[in-house]
């Protein structure tokens, strides 16, 4: 998929407003070749999903090993709006509290008091923390509105084909 197409796609409204969600969830290949699947906080910069974890944290050697990445980002209301993106991820240790990773959190239902405890709480945790970026290579907007599941489209085609005189 070209990169046009690819800004195209992340820029129409729905797109717009599922990158501005909280959670996406991320899908790689372990090291024994099965799936993982993890909800991440996220935080969408213009060009690059970012998320950030620990430095100890399962998924990195498995994604040193196998950068691909797919992530889905959707409401939870009818009709659903889900987007798709694939990438690479590209980690980065840093040093202290990645300011995504402090960003990611904001959109939580905290008090300013709640708030100060857990960026203490943080900061007592971590000294470090990994920065994931992931450039999407392939996305896909589902609205159900202006477009569907790819399977879905084809039944549609195959069904509007039968029907035509």
């Amino acid at each position: 998929m070209d990169h046009a197409e690819i800004t195209r796609i992340l820029t129409l409204p729905y797109s717009e407003q599922l990158l501005a969600r909280d959670i996406a969830r991320m899908a790689y290949v372990a090291l024994d070749g099965s799936p993982r699947n993890v909800p991440m906080g996220f935080v969408w910069n213009g060009s690059e999903i970012v998320v950030c974890t620990t430095t100890n944290a399962p998924k990195l050697r498995h994604l040193r090993a196998n950068p691909q990445v797919a992530l889905t980002i959707d409401t939870e209301v009818f009709p659903p709006k889900i987007l798709l993106i694939r990438g690479r991820a590209a980690l980065e240790v840093v040093d202290g509290i990645p300011e995504e990773y402090l960003s990611t959190n904001n959109v939580y239902s905290m008090t300013p008091e709640q708030r100060a405890e857990w960026e203490a709480e943080v900061h007592s945790l971590y000294k470090q923390m990994v920065r994931i970026r992931i450039v999407p290579t392939w996305v896909k907007l589902i609205d159900f509105e202006t477009t569907l599941p790819t399977a879905v489209e084809q039944l549609a085609a195959e069904r509007d084909a039968r029907e035509q005189p």
